[in-house]
């Protein structure tokens, strides 16, 4: 198969039309997911933010909610591990929460295989580099994630994740998937090891934390 083929056209057929199948067989446990965070947590039970995507374009991700809405004394938000619920937790090390991801794939604002989207408010401090990793869709899942997740450190993420943007194949992106379930199975690098998610990119002067 050309890599060249693949990566501008049977990539994104294969997204669309693996991912429907998916959200149409997990609709029933969705739909658990659903009545279940909107009970234990309120509603909202779908925790929606801006990403950039493809080229940078801005679009709304669709996530289970797994943090309350706390807040202290003077009405911010209390820090990740003090909002994090159990349930939360549970549905992170399972990757259950990313579920409803499924219908950002079929819109075409993310790709089954591809680098995770960041925050908005990281863009301005990418490197040319760094920047890169937008070349594609961003992913589901992807080649950080599969080496290391959130115990990786900023500057590894980014290097993984621009050898992926330029290395794009069908066999890796196989490859990728299928140790995407291992290391969902094994919930490896859900922490980064300092703080419950992962810290705040900060740029490029945060030494090793990049």
């Amino acid at each position: 198969m050309s890599r060249r083929l693949y990566k501008n056209c049977l990539k994104r057929c294969l997204d669309f039309f693996l991912s429907l199948a998916a959200l149409i067989i997990l609709s029933p446990l969705l739909l658990v997911l659903f009545l279940v965070v909107t009970i234990k947590m309120g509603h909202p039970a779908i925790f929606t933010q801006l990403r950039p995507g493809h080229k940078e374009k801005i679009f709304k991700i669709y996530k289970f909610r797994t943090m309350t809405e706390e807040k202290d004394e003077n009405g911010e938000l209390l820090p990740d591990e003090k909002r994090l619920t159990s349930f939360g937790v549970f549905l992170r090390r399972t990757s259950l929460d990313e579920l409803p991801q499924l219908i950002n794939i079929i819109k075409g604002d993310l790709a089954i295989i591809g680098p995770r989207p960041l925050l908005v408010k990281y863009l301005p401090l990418y490197n040319e580099t760094q920047r890169k990793r937008h070349n594609v869709r961003p992913g589901f899942t992807g080649y950080a994630q599969v080496s290391g997740r959130n115990a990786l450190t900023w500057a590894e993420k980014f290097e993984l994740d621009v050898w992926y943007s330029e290395n794009i194949t069908f066999l890796l992106d196989l490859k990728i998937f299928f140790k995407t379930i291992k290391t969902v199975i094994k919930r490896d690098g859900i922490s980064s090891g300092t703080a419950a998610t992962m810290e705040y990119f900060m740029g490029n002067d945060m030494g090793g934390k990049k």
